[in-house]
């Protein structure tokens, strides 16, 4: 399989023959007001001509739809068509916007040889965690493929580690840029987060991305590598890509 690191939670998965994207942000650098007062969003462009990266695409693996995660240039690029799976309450929003196959994952749905469980997480914590809303991951899961976790924008938390307990994934995609605003702890892990996921997971990969892309995520690359070093997490163990980057695994 691979994954394929685009910008931000956005990434190209290729797995038991199928390539779908998750979390579309596709509109150009700047696109957007600040979220924490710091710089227009997303601070990043793209590494590669958005027809690149949606090319053979054959489904959208939405977590929830905050802007940073569903915008304004997928609604517009992405054929109607497609299957887009998300959570049960994004399901008007999506459809509303035109899509024609919308297909909210309750607990399991198998397309194509994937089977995706949806997972809870939290986006926050205290009145930030509520006003940030319902958020999910999803475990893929295929023969000969590794099972993979793709946590979404939570905290390390007790659903999070729950699911490490329950499937054993062999990767693990955490959303570790330490979101925040001026009044509020992180809304997704920051370093110290994402090196308790690597802790309590000790066998399996954990890739890091959801970093470098928007003005209210603090943690960088650099900041992440030196903090799971001098935890004595391996680079094998924790592995960030730059955007455009391509793991294979």
């Amino acid at each position: 399989m691979e994954i394929q690191q685009i910008r931000n939670a956005t990434m190209k998965i290729t797995y038991s023959g199928r390539k779908f994207l998750t979390d579309p942000l596709l509109s150009p650098k700047h696109s957007y007001d600040p979220f924490a007062g710091k710089s227009p969003n997303p601070t990043t462009d793209l590494p590669c001509p958005v027809e690149e990266i949606v090319y053979g695409i054959e489904a959208i693996l939405v977590s929830h739809v905050h802007i940073d995660h569903f915008d304004r240039a997928a609604r517009e690029l992405l054929p109607k068509e497609i299957p887009l799976f998300c959570q049960r309450s994004d399901t008007e929003r999506l459809t509303r916007k035109g899509f024609q196959s919308v297909r909210p994952i309750e607990l399991s749905y198998t397309w194509g040889g994937v089977t995706f469980t949806r997972t809870d997480g939290q986006h926050g914590t205290g009145t930030w965690g509520e006003r940030m809303g319902n958020v999910s991951g999803f475990v893929l899961q295929a023969e000969n493929e590794p099972t993979v976790f793709w946590v979404g924008d939570s905290i390390w938390c007790e659903p999070v580690e729950q699911v490490l307990i329950e499937f054993e994934p062999d990767i693990i995609i955490t959303h570790s840029g330490g979101a925040k605003f001026p009044d509020s702890d992180p809304i997704i892990m920051d370093a110290d987060q994402t090196i308790a996921v690597c802790q309590a997971a000790p066998n399996a990969v954990v890739v890091a991305v959801h970093l470098e892309a928007l003005d209210h995520c603090p943690v960088t690359r650099a900041d992440l590598r030196s903090m799971a070093e001098k935890a004595g997490i391996r680079p094998q163990q924790l592995v960030i890509p730059a955007d455009g980057e391509i793991l294979s695994f």
